[in-house]
């Protein structure tokens, strides 16, 4: 019987879905048309509380929809549905989302070909903007956009959280009953290291649609929902999940419409198995990307050494105890990729063509990258049904120093430590990145100086959000791989031995005309965030007076001339003592003679004399 109820009730649902569906179409479809000049027009100003986009484009379009209404909310964006030319890449089309009413906002983030998301975009204010851009080749590209205005304050009970045990279960929000509108929940699965997680849904019914662009259930073999979605899910079932590694992402997306039962689900977790020789082993730096291999594990595959090559099939591994691809970020056929937010370099380890037809191997591809940011290390290792894929990225970090230099041409670097200078002296100061990517760009967004290496509560503000904050401070236009600014020596070196100097560099990708890098000072009252691809922070010091320095060598010479002194002080009061115990004794022997010589005398004068009578 329950069988015979479900089979009644799709028809049902599928109807209700696609009234929905053509309700989206006709009173929220936006398509791009063409002018009497054949130049593309598309894109919209949109005001309404909520709106949902069905979005037609074809080549060389650029359009842009601006959603801006006086509230006092956030926005926001879901692309649940997108589909771009085959083959494209991020530079020839993508969707930007801006943070602001326009183009010259910052930039939130970036939907390309390759997203392995379902992107989910949140404003910081009451305006929010995207723009698209296609290629030109011929092609009908398809999108489904929703959005709507929502308070962060807002809570909504048993919608996300965070999942720590061995196993354990959740549910959507009301469930069993229908869940809210415009509901967006998140939760975050880990279990224990080296263990899997497998997720099963008792309980499935969401709205139905066949690419589920209205609610819809996402899971992420990730931390985040940034990347590595496994699936999206609707409709009635009871769909199965399995991670590769202990951490998992749940999504539950939901419009303004057709509300039902929800879900629940359980989560287990289980041992990895054990690998097959080390596994491969990935370190990035700022110049070059390093992957070692054991010929254990690559014989278990049935691979030696000779048979594998990077992108570019020139760059060898140099072999020993185990198989070496060493090689800069630019080179080898390394693909870099600019997601708005971070820079990831990828290169794929794959076997070489060996001229025949067939093979009885497993197929191997080792994919690395290097994502530069300030995140923690993500090493993620999955095996495929027919092919075995080792899928291991690593965070990398970008190598930046800082030196004071004797002048403007920044030629010649201030090698001495501590640094002395005179009061009011002018310091030149360069932020160097050393990268082999010649299309990256460094900004200085703020500089701080302190008394204490550590730098404590007593700071001082040079540059606050790219802005000049000291009247002496004067920066340069930014060049490539360095940030350069001057400024004269503190008055409040008075007060302290030591000064130390300390800056936040953003690192940006310099063919983004719309980067942090490239936007200069922002004040208080703009939101100080926006597209970069790095952030770090650099030290240089100390610094100090020259009048210490004089101060300093001339409490030396005095500590040497006394030093000096001390063995003939020391002899001349030996003999001083002496002299002084000896006329003691003289004067005590002296005292003891006269003494008795009084006592003698004194005898004779004071004899009784004998009476006559």
């Amino acid at each position: 019987m329950q069988a015979l109820r479900q089979f009644l009730l799709l028809p049902l649902v599928a109807a209700l879905a696609l009234a929905e569906d053509n309700s989206v179409e006709s009173m929220a479809g936006y398509y791009c048309c063409c002018s009497s000049t054949g130049v593309p027009s598309c894109g919209a100003s949109l005001h309404n509380l909520n709106k949902a986009l069905r979005i037609s484009l074809q080549a060389n379009a650029a359009c842009t929809w601006q959603i801006q209404r006086n509230e006092n909310k956030n926005i926001r964006l879901i692309f649940s549905y997108f589909k771009f030319a085959p083959s494209s890449s991020c530079e020839t089309e993508s969707i930007k989302i801006y943070d602001g009413p326009s183009t010259n906002s910052s930039l939130l983030g970036q939907v390309c070909n390759d997203t392995d998301a379902v992107p989910v975009l949140q404003s910081s204010s009451d305006s929010l903007t995207f723009l698209i851009t296609t290629n030109s080749v011929p092609f009908t590209r398809n999108f489904f956009v929703f959005y709507y205005f929502f308070s962060p304050e807002t809570k909504i009970e048993n919608c996300g959280g965070q999942l720590t045990g061995p196993n354990g279960t959740f549910i959507s929000p009301n469930y069993p009953a229908a869940y809210p509108e415009f509901t967006y929940c998140v939760w975050h699965i880990q279990t224990a290291k080296n263990t899997k997680i497998k997720l099963e849904f008792q309980d499935f019914f969401l709205e139905l649609d066949q690419n589920c662009q209205f609610d819809f259930t996402a899971v992420y073999d990730s931390v985040t929902t940034n990347t590595g979605l496994i699936g999206k899910v609707c409709g009635r079932s009871h769909p199965t999940f399995e991670s590769s590694s202990n951490v998992m992402t749940v999504v539950l997306s939901t419009d303004y419409a057709n509300s039902y039962r929800g879900f629940s689900a359980q989560y287990t977790s289980a041992p990895l198995p054990a690998p097959v020789g080390p596994d491969p082993f990935l370190t990035c730096s700022s110049d070059s990307m390093k992957i070692v291999l054991s010929k254990s594990y690559l014989a278990s595959l049935g691979y030696s050494e000779t048979q594998l090559q990077l992108n570019d099939p020139s760059c060898s591994p140099v072999v020993t105890d185990a198989v070496v691809f060493s090689f800069p970020l630019v080179s080898c056929g390394t693909i870099k990729k600019d997601d708005g937010q971070s820079i990831t370099y990828t290169n794929i380890i794959s076997p070489s063509a060996n001229g025949n037809i067939i093979t009885r191997q497993k197929s191997l591809q080792i994919i690395a990258k290097c994502k530069m940011e300030n995140n923690s290390t993500v090493e993620v290792i999955y095996i495929a049904k027919n092919d075995i894929i080792q899928n291991t990225s690593a965070v990398g970090r970008y190598n930046v120093s800082m030196s004071f230099y004797n002048s403007d041409s920044f030629s010649q670097a201030v090698l001495q430590s501590p640094y002395y200078v005179d009061l009011n002296q002018t310091l030149f100061a360069q932020v160097s990145l050393h990268s082999t990517d010649p299309d990256l760009l460094v900004f200085i967004d703020t500089c701080v100086a302190s008394p204490e290496p550590h730098f404590g509560s007593l700071t001082y503000d040079l540059v606050r959000s790219g802005c000049n904050k000291d009247d002496t401070v004067v920066t340069y236009p930014p060049l490539k791989h360095y940030g350069r600014f001057k400024f004269s020596a503190f008055r409040f070196l008075r007060s302290f031995p030591s000064v130390y100097l300390q800056c936040d560099v953003l690192i940006c990708d310099s063919n983004n005309a719309n980067s942090r890098c490239t936007e200069g000072c922002i004040s208080r009252q703009k939101r100080a965030v926006s597209s970069y691809m790095w952030k770090t922070n650099t030290v240089v010091g100390p610094i100090r007076l020259k009048r210490d320095l004089r101060s300093a060598d001339h409490s030396e010479s005095l500590t040497k001339a006394d030093a000096e002194e001390t063995p003939n002080l020391q002899q001349y009061n030996f003999y001083t003592l002496s002299f002084m115990v000896l006329i003691s004794n003289i004067i005590i022997v002296i005292a003891v003679i006269l003494k008795h010589h009084i006592k003698h005398q004194a005898g004779y004068s004071y004899q009784k004399i004998q009476s006559s009578y």
